[in-house]
């Protein structure tokens, strides 16, 4: 809202005026004299708390002599004197450390004085209390996820928008009569920034990392963690990869928490770099702690982080390659495959299911679409119409379940498109005509027949990997089995792949899409008379065989030989044991994680002792299922050692987080990027308001300002410097 000028005849406003607009001050005295200047009878009625929340004067109508300010020359002294007095300060304190040295009787007494803090100025104090201020604004902002720079105001007309969020919440609580901003600002003109951008940066840099340091503090206290990436995101323009940090709390509950974004660099060699530095240096977490590492990440940046696995484990061996637990493995191998295809195939499957989600009416089109389509089978068709309700594309079958999809969402989307009743508005109709395109694309058939079959392989592995412990713990032994089934798909790749052809051919009949080769291609064989290159053997090239030989590989990278003897450790849990008729040999696989045991040496006894504990139990006690069920047991103090690799093994990436509760860190992240415009994200902010309910200590955050921009923390009182800073 603009401010207008209180003097008589004047209609200029802050928000078209360069000139500076002042707010009538609150010492009555003063106050009398500006409205005596100003002429108008009906301000002499006004309290002076009135006058200055609602009126202004601008500059050509002000009275400089009125305001009380000091001029450079004195702001320069008082800079020297503060100076002058904290080297006196630091004189004192390094003669009493002397006079201690000397005399040791005297030590306990020089310690107190030494602890002694000398008393704040009265200056001091309304820096520190102006400064809390800035920042209780700062942190309401990002907790409320409120853009600082507020509405974009390019192309529109001056003034129709607050430009600066900050600014407005300031002046809010400047005319609430909080007395510390007040004070601090009631010379300032108010159309004069009250804190600069970069004071901004500044404030907002301590506040992220005070509420990051208080997370990573519980993580240090527990020694043991894991690593793990989400996805490439935008803020603001740059590239960012989510960093999300996993550990087990002090009251035996694994928590994954988000601690922050790492700018995401192109060469695979410099992000590994600055990826270890940003951990160690930056974010002080010791990696020699590191168990675990995981990277959710499209195909673009699969194999870029694959080099960031790899460098750190040359570095920390221990800190195993893994699945994440969040992310179904055929959805992980799917991202991972180099070819183009695919990746797109991929963004168009979430961009078809984004869409039906927009609205309820969008899902029940699908689900009338569905129901015709699936009359004579009604049990297949409802399975269908709860599937599609859910987020399915992160489902361990999504490309089965697509297969399966297909033709409803064609006619759907053919019919959103075409409708002659004009239900849906225009960006409705042009998505779904967009959409409608992609999926009727040949390439994209074969890509999604493909990938299901191939995929197929890995499906119940997979699905028992997100299972009960005891699933993980069997899954393990399967792996060989899956292996040896893919290497003899690659073995008869040509008998495999006209069979998946086939069946993307027919699909494509039915849909009555045709069947060609990719644009692309053809325009690049053009004048090529010698090619002769059917579309089977295309797709078979760039597609079946690329897949099928990926994903072997990458399951012999995510499964290597320590992740299996660390999942074979899950052999500890009571369940598991009892499934194997308690006849299990855990020292054996324990061995990688023996530097990490309290008493390594009494870890074969305890862990007979563990194992009798269960086996000899009593009829009306169940055996814990889970690594969460066995930390939480009243005596696992006592086995100290067992305690321990739970804990351990508990951080894996590629173990579930038992309580959901305790794994808001990735939920809140994605509210946050769903929630925010890619414009209007800020790495700073995002922590603040992902981590909301992370306790905050203001006090430090306004020592810690101090302490790194002393000189630039003394606001002026000169208006002209104000204006020069901001």
């Amino acid at each position: 809202m603009p401010n207008f000028c209180a003097a008589p005849n004047c209609t200029r406003k802050s928000t078209q005026s360069d000139l500076a607009f002042f707010r009538f001050p609150r010492d009555p005295a003063r106050c009398q004299k500006w409205v005596e200047n100003c002429r108008r009878a009906d301000l002499e009625d006004k309290t002076p708390d009135q006058l200055n929340k609602h009126y202004r004067l601008c500059a050509k109508h002000f009275e400089t002599s009125m305001i009380c300010r000091t001029s450079e020359d004195e702001i320069r002294t008082l800079k020297q004197k503060k100076i002058d007095e904290t080297s006196e300060q630091e004189q004192k304190h390094k003669e009493i450390n002397n006079s201690n040295a000397q005399n040791p009787s005297a030590e306990e007494g020089g310690e107190e004085q030494d602890e002694d803090i000398l008393p704040l100025t009265l200056e001091e104090k309304e820096n520190k209390e102006y400064l809390k201020s800035l920042f209780e604004i700062l942190i309401l902002m990002g907790k409320q996820n409120i853009p600082l720079d507020g509405h974009e105001t390019d192309g529109l007309p001056e003034g129709l928008f607050t430009p600066d969020n900050f600014q407005a919440l300031l002046e809010c609580r400047i005319n609430s009569g909080e007395e510390v901003l007040r004070k601090r600002f009631e010379t300032t003109a108010v159309n004069t920034l009250f804190c600069s951008k970069t004071q901004q940066k500044q404030m907002l840099e301590i506040c992220e990392s005070c509420i990051r340091e208080e997370t990573l503090r519980e993580v240090r206290d527990s020694h043991f963690f894991s690593i793990i990436t989400d996805d490439v995101v935008d803020i603001a323009g740059e590239e960012h990869l989510p960093v999300l940090v996993r550990f087990v709390d002090e009251s035996h509950n694994l928590r994954e928490e988000f601690v922050g974004f790492l700018p995401y660099e192109a060469d695979a060699e410099i992000l590994a770099v600055k990826f270890h530095t940003t951990i160690t240096e930056k974010w002080g977490l010791n990696m020699e702690y590191c168990r675990g590492q995981a990277y959710i990440v499209s195909s673009g940046f699969s194999s870029k982080m694959k080099v960031v696995a790899s460098r750190l484990l040359e570095k920390y061996p221990q800190a195993v390659y893994t699945l994440c637990s969040s992310c179904a493995l055929n959805m992980w191998l799917a991202k991972s495959v180099p070819v183009v295809g695919v990746s797109v195939a991929l963004g168009t499957i979430e961009e078809v299911c984004s869409f039906f989600h927009r609205s309820p009416q969008l899902l029940l089109e699908l689900d009338n679409v569905i129901s015709v389509l699936f009359q004579n089978n009604e049990e297949k068709g409802k399975e269908l119409k709860e599937i599609c309700h859910s987020q399915w594309t992160g489902r361990h079958d999504a490309f089965e379940i697509l297969v399966d999809l297909l033709q409803a969402l064609v006619l759907c989307l053919d019919g959103i498109n075409s409708d002659t009743n004009i239900r849906w508005n225009n960006y409705i109709a042009g998505r779904a005509f967009v959409l409608c395109s992609a999926v009727t694309d040949f390439d994209f058939v074969v890509t999604i027949v493909v990938l299901k079959n191939v995929l197929s392989f890995t499906r119940a592995f997979g699905k028992n990997l997100q299972g009960q412990t005891s699933d993980v713990f069997f899954a393990a032994s399967s792996l060989t089995a899956v292996l040896h089934s893919l290497n003899e798909v690659m073995e008869n790749i040509e008998v495999y792949h006209e069979f998946w052809f086939e069946e993307a051919t027919n699909l494509a009949t039915k849909l009555d899409i045709q069947m060609k080769l990719p644009g692309k291609f053809r325009r690049a064989q053009q004048g090529n008379l010698e090619s002769q290159l059917t579309s089977e053997s295309y797709y078979k090239e760039t597609l079946s065989v690329p897949t099928v030989e990926h994903i072997i590989q990458e399951l012999k990278d995510i499964f290597s030989e320590q992740h299996l003897k660390a999942l074979k450790c899950l052999s500890l849990v009571p369940s598991v044991m009892g499934q194997l008729k308690f006849n299990t040999s855990e020292e054996h696989h324990a061995d990688m994680y023996r530097s990490d045991l309290p008493n390594p040496d009494t870890l074969s006894a305890e862990l007979h002792c563990w194992r009798i504990k269960w086996k000899h139990r009593g009829k009306d006690i169940e055996l814990p299922s889970t690594i969460y069920e066995a930390l939480h047991l009243p005596d696992i103090k006592f086995f100290p050692n067992v305690y321990a690799l739970l804990k351990v093994l508990c951080i894996l990436p590629v173990m579930k987080v038992e309580n959901e509760r305790y794994e808001n860190g990735r939920k809140r992240l994605k509210a946050y990027l769903r929630n925010t415009l890619t414009d209007q994200r800020s790495s700073n902010l995002a922590l603040l308001n992902i981590n909301f309910d992370i306790k905050h200590d203001l006090d430090l955050m306004v020592d810690t300002y101090i302490k790194l921009y002393t000189s630039k923390s003394e606001l002026p009182t000169d208006n002209s410097e104000t204006i020069e800073n901001t």
